[in-house]
């Protein structure tokens, strides 16, 4: 049976020789037990690591403060998604339910720019592509016509797909937060919130535009009607609950900017970018008859 000097704790050489051999090594203390409290604690000295250990903690819980706008950690947190979650976002955008608000069902507090970004790059390239398409398969038999790339749309059809997707969420947000501090309203969306959601309304043109090729214009109307029905209902049924509280007049005013902004910009592309060259036929010169000629001669002989 053990004896009480063998329970008491004891200092080893090996122990001793490492010490020597490293200073700075981390060691813990533990106090001596004739001079412990009755409650029997023991204490472990981790002060050397403390500060390491709440970098973890800080890291592992996400909780580590990012830097300022003009950093580049600041704008990464905004590109920050998998591919399921810009999928799952895509879906909902196409497929507008009643009762599932696009913001809580599907960004749920975290807004991205990553997919209005690329939806917007490719619905400018789409556009200007399917364009380009378009009139060369109007004019192909057509043997006056020369193809002649028109770059130059690339540049329109950026210029007008950013701006709306970003001047126009800005306006709305602004305005929202205006009437916000009327004290009419119960809630709004952040500005990054409402950009996100204006970029995957705009997923219905990429497919609607490639099919814009197709010289029907019948069909290029008809897919117009149903782009803004899918992509319009998609921004009332999520902006609708920030003004439903508010006037009559100031609601469907908003809801009706909402619509017809997002109508000019499908059928302003489709004006311009997809215009039906109008085909003029040209004069035909007929030959004087012979009754005519018969009549000039007569009239020129000397009598």
């Amino acid at each position: 049976m053990a004896t009480p000097d063998d329970l008491k704790f004891q200092e080893f050489e090996e122990a001793t020789d490492l010490l020597s051999a490293d200073p700075g090594a981390t060691t813990l203390s533990v106090s001596n037990p004739s001079t412990a409290p009755a409650t029997g604690e023991v204490k472990l000295d981790l002060s050397e690591d403390e500060e390491g250990l709440e970098e973890n903690s800080e890291l592992l819980g996400g909780e580590k403060q990012t830097g300022g706008f003009w950093t580049f950690e600041y704008y990464q947190s905004f590109f920050n998604v998998d591919t399921m979650q810009v999928l799952d976002r895509i879906k909902g955008s196409v497929i507008p339910l009643p009762g599932r608000n696009f913001v809580k069902h599907h960004i749920r507090n975290t807004p991205d720019l990553y997919g209005p970004f690329w939806i917007c790059a490719t619905l400018v390239f789409s556009v200007a592509i399917s364009g380009n398409l378009s009139t060369f398969l109007s004019q192909m038999g057509d043997p006056q016509y020369h193809y002649r790339p028109q770059f130059h749309k690339v540049t329109i059809a950026a210029v007008v797909v950013f701006l709306y997707a970003w001047l126009v969420p800005l306006c709305l947000w602004g305005f929202l937060m205006w009437r916000k501090g009327t004290e009419r309203q119960t809630g709004g969306y952040t500005f990054l919130e409402t950009v996100c959601v204006y970029g995957y309304s705009l997923f219905v043109y990429i497919p609607t535009s490639v099919l814009w090729i197709i010289p029907v214009e019948w069909l290029r109307w008809l897919l117009i009607v149903v782009a803004m029905v899918i992509s319009g209902s998609l921004l009332v049924l999520t902006f609708w609950p920030t003004v439903r509280d508010d006037t009559n007049l100031t609601k469907f005013a908003t809801v009706i900017t909402i619509v017809v902004l997002h109508a000019l910009l499908a059928i302003g592309c489709k004006m311009y970018f997809f215009q039906t060259p109008v085909q003029t036929p040209a004069p035909t010169l007929t030959p004087p008859s012979s009754n005519h000629t018969a009549l000039q001669t007569s009239a020129a002989k000397p009598h």
